[in-house]
C-alpha cells in the first residue's frame, strides 16, 4: 500500500512539475521592462501611434511524411488580405489613437496637444516619414510579410523608432537607419520639454497561424481572425532622465467574429503538379534513387467584409490599449 501511494505522489509530483513547466513557457499577456521613465509623471507627449496592416505573408515550416515517407520539403502557406481599402484603414488608426488618448486621460496623465508638440524647437529635427510607410517585415518561425503602416489624423507627421518594426531586405535599411536616430532625439525632446514621450505600434494581422480551430495545412494551420499581433506591437517610453521603458505584448490580443472570408486560391496546376512530384518522389525513393524535396504551398485569400472589418480591427486595438494603460498607469 505504502508502494502505491508512493508511486501515485511520484506521478503526481511529475505532473505537476510538468504542469509548471508549460506554464513555465508560456508568455506573459505583456513582457515590461520598467526602468523609470514614467516615474512621477504626470504629462506624457505621444510622438508616434503607427497602426501597421499585413497584407501579404509566407509562413514556412520544414515538414517530411508523404509516400513511403520518402519526401521532404518546406511546406509553405502564402496569404493576402484583399478589400482593405485606405479610408478604412485611417479609419481604425483615427480610433485606435482616439481610444488610447481616452484611456490614458482616464488614468490620470495630462497628454499634450500634438501640434504643440511636433511645433516645439526640440522636437524639428525628429525624422519623419510620409504616411502610409509601407515595410517588408520579417516575422517569426521563418515567416515574412509586407505591411502598410498609418498614422492618426491627429498627429501632424509620421514618427518611427528603430524598435518599431523588424525590416526584411535592402529596402528597409534606409528607414531603419532614420528611425534608429529618433530614440535619441526624441530623448533630447523628453529632457527639454520635461515631459516623458510615447510612442506606441500595433501590428494587426488577419490570418493569425496555429490557433485551436483553424484549418490545418501541412503542419501549418491558418485561420481568419483579427488580432494586434505580439512581439512586434508594443509601447515605448522614453523619459526626462533619458531612461526607456518598453511594453511588448506577449500574447496576441484577438478578436473572432464575421469579419473575413478565407478561401483556398492554390491554382489547379500547382495542386496537381504538386501532388505528382510527391508521388514521383516516394516511388524514386522506394527504387533506391532517392526522393524529391519538393514540399508543398498553398495560397490563401482573405478577403475583408467592410464595416466588419473596421469593427473588428478597432475593438483589438482597443483592447490593446487597455492591456498597455493599465501598466504604464502603475509604471508612474
Amino acid at each position: 500500500m505504502r508502494f502505491v501511494r508512493s508511486a501515485a505522489l511520484c506521478v503526481a509530483a511529475f505532473s505537476l512539475a510538468a504542469s509548471s513547466l508549460s506554464l513555465a513557457k508560456e508568455e506573459a499577456p505583456l513582457k515590461i521592462q520598467n526602468k523609470g521613465a514614467l516615474k512621477g509623471a504626470s504629462q506624457i507627449a505621444i510622438a508616434a501611434f503607427n497602426v501597421g496592416f499585413i497584407f501579404e505573408s509566407t509562413d514556412a515550416t520544414k515538414s517530411t511524411g508523404g509516400l513511403m515517407g520518402a519526401f521532404g520539403g518546406t511546406t509553405k502557406a502564402q496569404s493576402k488580405l484583399i478589400g482593405v481599402t485606405p479610408a478604412m484603414m485611417q479609419q481604425i488608426t483615427d480610433a485606435a489613437y482616439a481610444d488610447f488618448v481616452s484611456q490614458m486621460t482616464a488614468k490620470g496623465f495630462t497628454v499634450l496637444a500634438p501640434a504643440a508638440v511636433f511645433a516645439d524647437p526640440g522636437f524639428v529635427k525628429v525624422k519623419t516619414q510620409t504616411t502610409p510607410t509601407d515595410i517588408n517585415i520579417a516575422l517569426e518561425k521563418k515567416s515574412k510579410g509586407k505591411a502598410t503602416y498609418y498614422k492618426p489624423g491627429a498627429l501632424p507627421k509620421q514618427v518611427m523608432i528603430g524598435t518599431d518594426f523588424t525590416g526584411s531586405g535592402m529596402s528597409s535599411m534606409g528607414l531603419a537607419m532614420s528611425a534608429g536616430q529618433n530614440g535619441y532625439l526624441l530623448g533630447v525632446y523628453a529632457k527639454t520639454a520635461n515631459t516623458p514621450v510615447v510612442d506606441v505600434t500595433y501590428l494587426i494581422d488577419f490570418s493569425q497561424q496555429k490557433r485551436p480551430g483553424s484549418f490545418s495545412f501541412g503542419g501549418i494551420k491558418v485561420n481568419a481572425a483579427l488580432s494586434v499581433v505580439p512581439t512586434y506591437s508594443k509601447v515605448t517610453v522614453i523619459g526626462v532622465n533619458g531612461k526607456q521603458d518598453m511594453l511588448t505584448l506577449g500574447q496576441p490580443v484577438t478578436v473572432e467574429g464575421e469579419f473575413i472570408n478565407m478561401a483556398d486560391s492554390s491554382s489547379g496546376f500547382d495542386k496537381t503538379s504538386q501532388a505528382v512530384g510527391n508521388v514521383a518522389g516516394g516511388v524514386a525513393a522506394a527504387f533506391g534513387l532517392g526522393g524529391f524535396g519538393l514540399g508543398k504551398t498553398r495560397k490563401f485569400e482573405f478577403t475583408a467584409k467592410p464595416g466588419n472589418y473596421e469593427q473588428g480591427a478597432t475593438k483589438a486595438a482597443s483592447l490593446a490599449n487597455e492591456r498597455v494603460a493599465v501598466q504604464l498607469s502603475a509604471m508612474k
